[in-house]
């Protein structure tokens, strides 16, 4: 089996190029996946290799083959410099949002990030001199009123999380761009197979891999890329800190990264057409599907959106807790559970208005956030229609 040149990896497919993409076989005695590495102790076989750090390999916190394989392959799918990997997707924004602030810095973030990257923002960066400004998702080209001599960075999420609003992305990095200022984005709803961030103008992106990359809900990793420019940045934080991923979980999501596509296609079938019953429904009042040509920022999923996933909310007409909890508590299929991207199906209510500070969470009624799994659809849409019925049944 001869090896692909880079030339010829780049003229491949996604799906050809994510089955190839980080492994040589050839280094693995003829084994098709690269194996578990654990360790941490390189042996060199002389003082002058040790002397000059010769070697492919240095120390356990600096990589393995296995580290090195998930690298490589996560580089080639997001069009990156480099990546590292991390323990968790939060741990991702810290090792991000650390390259390219210090203190002193200001931070742009959006009022629809990841709550647990403001609570970073708010806690951790504050207390080491980062003042963040939160601002409307919306604001795209504009977002240039929001700029100071000192800001650093600006972090955007697109879609938003749990209320799902579009970010001009591109038009954020031409703005941020001109000042020299970093463009930082979450990037896991859509993975770089349906966003190509780099190709967008983003500098570093952050993925869970938690979530499509693993595909199974039994692992925590997180990634993070970068550009040119800024990978050196993102490299050195990584090594100052150490913060490595475990063995097992980066090989899981080698083998999670094989299949990605096929199963990120699928779930886009399947909560495409599940959002398009949800939106028939009576009970239903609005759908938060960027797919959707009834949604806010379609037009922008459109121009810069090659596909999308299984994720999106809804917000149902006025009900009480009790009718809510009489829906969702006998659910057979959905499970109600927190992060998303597996092979199973999940709902949670949410409610964003107690930590947005820009603009204002007011629905008409409660909200809910799907994860539309790879069960049969007829299957979960009885499921819900059930427990539709029994939240009429306790209004």
């Amino acid at each position: 089996m001869k090896k692909l040149s880079p030339e010829d990896q780049a003229r491949l497919g996604s799906r050809t190029r994510l089955v190839h993409a980080g492994r040589d076989p050839s280094e693995q005695f003829g084994f098709v996946n690269t194996p578990i590495y654990r360790g941490s102790t390189v042996l060199y076989p002389t003082f002058d290799d040790i002397k000059h750090r010769r070697g492919r390999f240095s120390y356990g916190t600096k990589g393995t083959p296995t580290i090195e394989a998930l690298e490589t392959a996560w580089s080639d799918l997001a069009g990156a410099a480099g990546t590292v990997l991390l323990p968790s997707g939060l741990a991702a924004v810290a090792i991000a949002l650390q390259s390219c602030l210090k203190a002193g810095d200001h931070l742009l973030v959006t009022d629809s990030a990841y709550q647990p990257a403001r609570t970073f923002c708010n806690g951790f960066l504050a207390r080491y001199g980062v003042e963040t400004t939160y601002y409307d998702p919306a604001l795209g080209a504009d977002i240039e009123r929001l700029f100071k001599p000192n800001t650093a960075a600006v972090l955007t999420e697109s879609p938003g999380s749990q209320s799902f609003e579009m970010q001009d992305i591109p038009a954020i990095a031409e703005a941020a761009h001109r000042r020299d200022i970093c463009v930082v984005m979450d990037n896991t709803w859509a993975t770089p197979l349906f966003f190509p961030p780099h190709a967008r103008g983003v500098d570093i992106a952050i993925e869970a891999g938690t979530k499509y990359l693993s595909g199974g809900s039994d692992l925590l990793l997180g990634m993070v890329s970068a550009n040119e420019t800024w990978f050196p940045h993102v490299r050195r934080m990584f090594d100052l800190i150490a913060p490595c991923a475990g063995p097992e979980d980066v090989f899981l999501g080698l083998r999670g990264l094989r299949t990605m596509e096929l199963r990120l296609r699928e779930h886009e079938k399947q909560a495409l057409e599940m959002a398009r019953w949800l939106r028939d429904r009576p009970e239903v009042e609005q759908v938060l599907h960027p797919a959707l040509e009834t949604c806010p920022g379609h037009e922008i999923w459109k121009r810069d959106y090659l596909g999308s996933s299984g994720l999106f909310s809804i917000i149902l007409k006025p009900a009480s807790d009790r009718a809510l909890a009489a829906m969702l508590d006998d659910l057979q299929l959905f499970g109600m559970g927190f992060s998303w991207g597996g092979f199973e199906s999940l709902v949670v209510p949410f409610d964003c208005s107690s930590y947005r500070t820009v603009t204002q969470w007011r629905p008409s009624g409660p909200a809910l956030r799907f994860h539309i799994g790879l069960e049969n659809l007829d299957d979960l849409k009885a499921d819900l229609d059930a427990g539709f019925a029994r939240l009429r049944a306790a209004l």
